[in-house]
Order: structure tokens, then C-alpha cells, then sequence
């Protein structure tokens, strides 16, 4: 899945920095060209792997990506540190559930949330 995800990326011309996830997520790390918004790559990451995980039956039931995501953006200074953040995705899940970690997320880029919209997909 990641090779197709990334294949679908770098159609954009857009770069993939890092990639990996567990069952319920994955992180991209993107260099992103100034040509396409975060939402509509999105949108055609998620349909078109969506459909494809579907076609080739990878699952018994249905796949579907949750809706929304979440996008944070970094400075050139905190690339290596994102890249082996999530090259050790496995590992930091062992101590820390999605939730857990997207939270801390909003908190650390200080991003308002309304808590009861957060993972309504999840419940």
C-alpha cells in the first residue's frame, strides 16, 4: 500500500519524505510543490487507494479511510527528526494510542478543537 500511496504522490510531483503506519493510521511526511492543496491530494490519496485495496480484495469487508486527516507542516530544521519519528511509528505505538498521539498533536502546533468532533469515525 505505501508503494501505491507514494506512487500516487509522486504523480503530483510532490516528494515523499517518509511513510508508514499501523492498523489504524498512517503518517506521510510530503515535500509538497506549491501546485495542489493538502485537501485535494488528500482526497485522491484516499479514494484511489481506497479503491484500490478494494480491487484487489486485500480485506474480507469493505476498506474505507476515516473521514478528515490531519496536515501539520515543519521547518526545514525538523525534517530528520520527523522522518525517524515516523520510521519508529511501530514502536512509539506501543506506549501511545492514536488518540493519544493526535491530541498531543493539536496541543503542540496549538490548533483550537472542539473534542466532541474528534474521532466521531472512531466510535
Amino acid at each position: 500500500m505505501y508503494q501505491y500511496i507514494t506512487g500516487i504522490i509522486q504523480h503530483y510531483n510532490h516528494k515523499v519524505l517518509a511513510i508508514n503506519g499501523v492498523e489504524d493510521h498512517i503518517h506521510i511526511f510530503i515535500g509538497m510543490r506549491p501546485t495542489q492543496s493538502v485537501s485535494d491530494l488528500l482526497q485522491d490519496i484516499k479514494g484511489s487507494s481506497s479503491k484500490w485495496i478494494n480491487e484487489k480484495q486485500f480485506l474480507k469487508a469493505k476498506f474505507e479511510w476515516q473521514s478528515g486527516y490531519g496536515a501539520f507542516s515543519y521547518s526545514k530544521s525538523h525534517v530528520e527528526n520527523v522522518i525517524n519519528y515516523i520510521a519508529k511509528h511501530e514502536e512509539h505505538h506501543k506506549k501511545e494510542s492514536f488518540q493519544e498521539e493526535y491530541l498531543k498533536l493539536l496541543k503542540e502546533f496549538a490548533i483550537d478543537y472542539n473534542e466532541a468532533y474528534l474521532f466521531q469515525d472512531l466510535q
